[in-house]
């Protein structure tokens, strides 16, 4: 199977007009997996029960919330990490830089190797 993308026109950050404006690929979704779906797959493949499954989930976001509040960065095997990034106004000087400072957090996630590996052997298509 390929991952599909489409053509897009961009045009240069920070120009006025947008500058030369230039085309790239650009991955359109195909769908996506639920929880429920997601939940039946592993079923199927395992003798965990659904409900089971959801469980852990569940818990799972709860105690990997609280371990980013706290700075951690969350390891999840194979599967990848998750870690706190944040973006912030610049300060005339080092001690002007204080909590008010920052604008905004996200959470950035890092793929392991078997993800790293299938990014690397994926097959491309042009949507129509």
């Amino acid at each position: 199977m390929s991952v599909k993308f489409k053509v897009i026109e961009r045009g240069e950050p920070g120009v006025s007009g947008g500058g030369q404006k230039k085309y790239y690929a650009n991955a359109v979704s195909s769908g996506e997996m639920t929880l429920t779906k997601l939940t039946k797959s592993i079923e199927k493949v395992s003798t965990v029960s659904g409900a089971d499954i959801r469980a852990v989930v569940y818990a799972m976001v709860d105690v990997m919330k609280d371990a980013l509040e706290d700075g951690q960065i969350v390891r999840l095997g194979e599967l990848g990490s998750l870690r706190i990034s944040i973006s912030s106004k610049g300060e005339d000087s080092a001690d002007d830089v204080n909590a008010a400072s920052v604008k905004a957090a996200k959470t950035i996630f890092t793929p392991g190797g078997e993800l790293r590996k299938m990014l690397k052997t994926l097959d491309f298509e042009k949507a129509e």
